[in-house]
């Protein structure tokens, strides 16, 4: 028995004195997503990227917006949601203490409006979206103005964009009821 006292004492503390005496945390260390509103662009490549489903997205087109969201309670701190970030909105902190009295402490949230087609006038993107897109092409070396002559394209939804490529001298070129009526 003396014989392993020894041995303890010789080999000191194995624990730390947390949460009395802060903790040393690693290089990398992967604790809470720490989310930037004004630097998301709102593309939605967190939440696919997102194993666990604690990022959601949703799209309210009576109100013409679109609502994101991290649930820090189902995240695993993986890091998926910073490696796919193109705008670094959302990065991984040293913050692992997320214990909290009200569960909804637990949401990070972000509302974005959304943009409404030139055509159609109805929301289906978020200008900061359209803005990053058109800010990429100046900054890999297109003249300003013919990114901004561009704007109208970037502005119209994919279903108007579809049926003015379609449109020909006001008519469209095919349509399903002809394809129909000629196979017969």
């Amino acid at each position: 028995m003396l014989k392993l006292f020894k041995t303890i004492i010789k080999t000191g503390e194995a624990t730390t004195k947390y949460p009395f005496k802060p903790l040393d945390l690693p290089d990398g260390f992967r604790g809470k997503p720490e989310y930037d509103a004004q630097q998301c662009i709102v593309c939605g490549a967190c939440t696919a990227a997102c194993p666990a489903n604690a990022l959601t997205m949703e799209t309210n087109l009576e109100t013409g917006e679109r609502h994101w969201q991290l649930f820090i309670g189902r995240c695993i701190y993986c890091g998926r949601c910073e490696e796919v970030c193109p705008t670094r909105a959302i990065v991984l902190s040293d913050m692992f203490e997320t214990a909290v009295t009200k569960k909804s402490d637990l949401y990070i949230k972000g509302t974005f409006k959304l943009l409404n087609c030139r055509e159609c006038h109805q929301p289906f993107t978020p200008k900061k979206s359209v803005e990053y897109a058109m800010a990429l092409l100046v900054q890999s070396g297109w003249d300003e103005q013919t990114v901004e002559a561009m704007r109208p394209q970037f502005e119209t939804c994919p279903e108007c964009k579809r049926k003015h490529n379609l449109l020909s001298d006001g008519r469209e070129n095919i349509s399903v009821g002809e394809i129909g009526s000629t196979i017969k």
